[in-house]
């Protein structure tokens, strides 16, 4: 019965493998020393995968560990690997929990006899960039239209030659000044400042400093304190193309545009005359629209003020003035003319009403008018008496009257 027990509790604390392996890598990752760490040995079993991944193992005289550099970091590899090269592998070491299995996942990797140089290197950048003469507020702009190219190279070799090829193929009109000087050994670093300056002194527009590819030992003179120097100093803007695309050195960091190859600097450097062209073609047809559009306006302005001119003309105000008269005349016309039709009605109504009133309507009624010898009108009995003459006023005339009595 106890020895039951005892294989349950033995049971409650089994573990996955997935919580094994999970455990072992937070172990790694919290581990500084992990992190960050150089290695070096030999190079064995290194293959070039299609993804761009590179995996190889790295041996020395007592062990092997596993390495793998991902296509996203091959930036920090300038020379193609094989077995057997010796070499110091910088990067992480971490478990790939699917297998169980940790590994040496590189970000750099340089030749080891390269490695003091490496050191130096560093140890030169650190002390430029503290010094500020990487920052982004020092670096100049790239004129884009220039007439005046400065190199500074050797005057043979690749780079120069792609340099001179391929400027001359998009702008002929760019005059090339060459200073040839030596780019690696022992009068590479005086060579090379000296052409810096003296192609400021000509006052070129824009200054390419470079070389073609080569190991660390061969691209070195770029990595010295005085070419860092003379190139920060420039007052011309400088495009650094040392080597190939993964070589990067201290005039990389300094100049105020890095090219990865010389050729890429001449494309860099200057502009293509076509590209110049299509757009002289652009602006050229903008600005005819622009004119013919501005054109259009300004005719429909003097349109518009030539109608004006006319309608403010003397001739024209008298026209004008004369229609006015004339619609005011019509007006006045038409005004009277309706108030003589209602003077005429108004007339007409006082003539019927008069009508109504007159004594000889009155007597066309068989009605008569008496008035005494005085013309007086005679509307009572008591404005006669007996005997008083009369005149009586009928229709067709007068007839004379004597009063002979008075009936009430």
């Amino acid at each position: 019965m106890e020895a039951f027990r005892s294989r349950v509790i033995e049971i409650r604390n089994v573990y996955t493998v997935g919580q094994v392996n999970s455990y072992i890598k937070n172990m790694f990752s919290q581990d500084y020393f992990m992190r960050g760490l150089f290695v070096k040995g030999e190079v064995s079993n290194c293959k070039y995968h299609s993804s761009g991944h590179i995996y190889f193992t790295l041996k020395d005289s007592k062990g092997t560990i596993g390495c793998v550099m991902f296509a996203g970091s091959r930036s920090g590899l300038s020379f193609r690997m094989s077995d057997g090269q010796q070499v110091i592998v910088g990067g992480n070491v971490d478990v790939y929990e699917r297998d169980g299995k940790y590994q040496l996942y590189a970000k750099e990797i340089v030749p080891d006899g390269s490695g003091l140089l490496y050191e130096k290197f560093e140890q030169l950048k650190r002390e430029l960039e503290e010094c500020g003469m990487f920052a982004p507020e020092y670096k100049r702009p790239i004129p884009r239209f220039i007439r005046t190219l400065g190199v500074v190279t050797a005057d043979t070799g690749a780079a120069v030659r792609d340099i001179i090829q391929i400027a001359g193929r998009r702008n002929p009109y760019v005059q090339i000044i060459l200073y040839p000087a030596a780019v690696q050994g022992s009068e590479a670093v005086p060579g090379i400042v000296r052409g810096i300056r003296a192609l400021e002194r000509l006052k070129v527009d824009v200054m390419i400093v470079g070389r073609g590819g080569g190991s660390m030992e061969d691209l070195w003179a770029f990595n010295e304190r005085e070419v860092a120097q003379a190139i920060f100093d420039c007052s011309v803007p400088v495009i650094s193309a040392v080597g190939h695309e993964t070589d990067t050195t201290i005039a990389d960091f300094v100049a105020d545009l890095r090219a990865p190859t010389p050729s890429a600097a001449a494309e860099l450097a200057v502009t293509d005359i076509r590209e110049i062209s299509g757009e002289m073609a652009a602006f050229r047809d903008t600005l005819e629209r622009l004119i013919m559009r501005k054109i259009e306006e300004k005719r429909g302005q003097a349109r518009y003020v030539e109608l004006r001119l006319k309608a403010f003309s003397p001739a024209g105000r008298i026209r004008e003035r004369k229609m006015q008269t004339i619609s005011l005349e019509e007006r006045l016309q038409e005004r009277m003319e309706r108030l003589l039709e209602k003077k005429r009605h108004e007339l007409a109504l006082y003539i019927e009403r008069m009508k109504g009133l007159s004594p000889l309507e009155k007597l066309n009624s068989g009605y008569a008018y008496v008035e005494d010898g005085e013309g007086h009108n005679i509307r009572s009995v008591k404005q006669v008496k007996e005997g008083s003459q009369l005149t009586v006023r009928v229709k067709d005339g007068r007839i004379g009257a004597q009063v002979t009595a008075i009936m009430e």
